[in-house]
């Protein structure tokens, strides 16, 4: 069915499109649900109503690095507690998230641990961006996000209880392509010394 942007569940598809792509992914090998995840999201990206994209840019792939299994981490969390992170979305009104935990094993990799956030308001749903030594320069300068539950951006957990963070799978926020849209950024803490030469790039 074609589908309009103003459609009222176009955005509902376009979620429903992301976390099934993620329930696959966890499914699979990790090169090869990275794969998957490439080609699904550059189709949508360039095909879906709710795309983030401008009309004219809507062609092609979504650029990435090669894949790199030395950027595929499972860790361990610590609770942590702290005040909330506020953010002015616009028009869409005010969003908090607030940190919850702390990864362990990262540090030696990459130089420090990073923090998950909680999304507050209905459902909520763990987020986490980070910056890089790529940012402003192959990368957003925003930064890039690894899980944004809410809408189903999650590798889950390993068999052993830990966090599967792969950064082959780090992805811009929508405001790097579009103007239109204004996003949460990556917070001090998150920000790596070290380039993350992994996922999507510009």
């Amino acid at each position: 069915m074609t589908m309009s942007p103003d459609h009222p569940y176009a955005l509902a598809d376009w979620r429903l499109r992301i976390s099934t792509l993620y329930a696959e992914v966890r499914g699979m090998a990790p090169e090869a649900g990275w794969r998957h995840w490439h080609a699904t999201r550059s189709a949508l990206f360039r095909d879906h109503p709710m795309s983030p994209l401008p009309e004219g840019d809507r062609k092609g792939e979504i650029p990435v690095q090669a894949y790199d299994p030395d950027l595929r981490f499972s860790v361990e969390l610590r609770p942590v507690d702290g005040s909330a992170v506020k953010v002015d979305l616009g028009t869409d009104g005010q969003l908090a998230y607030r940190p919850v935990a702390e990864t362990i094993g990262l540090a030696q990799p990459l130089g420090r641990e990073l923090t998950l956030f909680w999304i507050g308001g209905y459902g909520g749903g763990l987020f986490l961006p980070f910056r890089d030594a790529t940012n402003g320069d192959s990368t957003y300068g925003g930064g890039r996000y690894l899980v944004d539950a809410i809408k189903g951006a999650d590798l889950g957990l390993d068999p052993d209880g830990r966090l599967i963070l792969d950064f082959n799978f780090a992805y811009h926020p929508s405001c790097a392509l579009n103007p239109a849209y204004t996003c949460p950024l990556s917070p001090p803490e998150n920000s790596l010394d070290v380039p993350i030469p992994a996922g999507e790039r510009l």
